[in-house]
């Protein structure tokens, strides 16, 4: 069964429900689920694994020859031999769910042979529904998305707290703790830039990417590489995601600092 053959709305509905379980959960803010550490830094809770679970179970029943990707269940090499695989993340900025804070989203993408074909991202508290299908385009609660226009980098939104130093010729918006949902904003022309320069995972992208992309944005790790997903270890470093017109500025600016952290410059 080839991905144009799977049901979005299927997939769309089964990422909705979770979403609408873990606002149930949350309570309004009011989350009083079990959470701990996995490790030192990076919160987990209950909310997490039952939706895991959930997600797990619905999308299997779509397409049951699909393997799995997920940041709650633990990785094993089957996925690879497979042409199709779900990538997730239950819950997507789980400080802020913990916090009761809105920033948070339900995460599923579809990739085949290594590219996205279908992403969702649920986030059920700031009542946001973003979809996307690859060469179909993307949309929030049924709006067509369209990256911005900026071509010059001084100026640029950036959802962050704060800017280091030598970042100060930019400009900081609202910053939700799901870095699938700071992409999203670029879609929607709500922010011009999302960069970082650690290892990230692919399920914290994979669907944003998407979104982004059929928005306009262009989508790159810290060293200007274009995403592929359903690796052997599924990681890269740094994210740059911007509008089109301030990419190259961006990469620029980027990659010597990337360079410097991995050795390289």
């Amino acid at each position: 069964m080839p991905a144009a053959d799977i049901s979005l709305r299927d997939v769309v509905t089964a990422a909705s429900d979770a979403a609408d379980r873990a606002l149930t959960l949350w309570a309004g803010g009011q989350t009083r689920v079990r959470q701990w550490e996995k490790v030192p830094g990076h919160p987990v809770c209950e909310a997490d694994l039952e939706l895991d679970a959930m997600l797990r179970e619905r999308l299997y029943a779509i397409d049951p020859s699909a393997g799995w990707l997920s940041e709650e269940t633990a990785d094993t090499v089957h996925r690879l031999d497979l042409p199709r695989v779900w990538v997730v993340d239950p819950i997507d900025g789980t400080r802020d769910y913990l916090r009761g804070r809105p920033g948070w989203a339900v995460s599923v993408a579809l990739v085949e042979h290594g590219e996205a074909r279908f992403g969702i991202l649920a986030a059920p508290a700031r009542n946001e529904l973003w979809i996307a299908q690859a060469g179909a385009g993307a949309t929030r609660n049924g709006r067509t998305l369209r990256a911005g226009s900026r071509s010059i980098l001084r100026g640029s939104r950036v959802p962050a707290d704060q800017l280091p130093r030598h970042d100060r010729d930019l400009v900081t918006v609202d910053k939700p703790n799901s870095i699938a949902l700071r992409m999203a904003m670029v879609a929607a022309d709500e922010a011009d830039l999302v960069a970082t320069v650690r290892w990230g995972n692919e399920w914290d992208v994979a669907a944003a990417a998407l979104i982004a992309q059929e928005a306009g944005a262009i989508v790159t790790d810290a060293l200007s590489n274009p995403f592929s997903f359903n690796r052997p270890q599924p990681t890269a470093f740094g994210l740059l995601c911007a509008a089109p017109g301030i990419h190259a500025a961006a990469a620029e600016r980027l990659a010597p600092r990337a360079r410097k952290i991995l050795g390289r410059g």
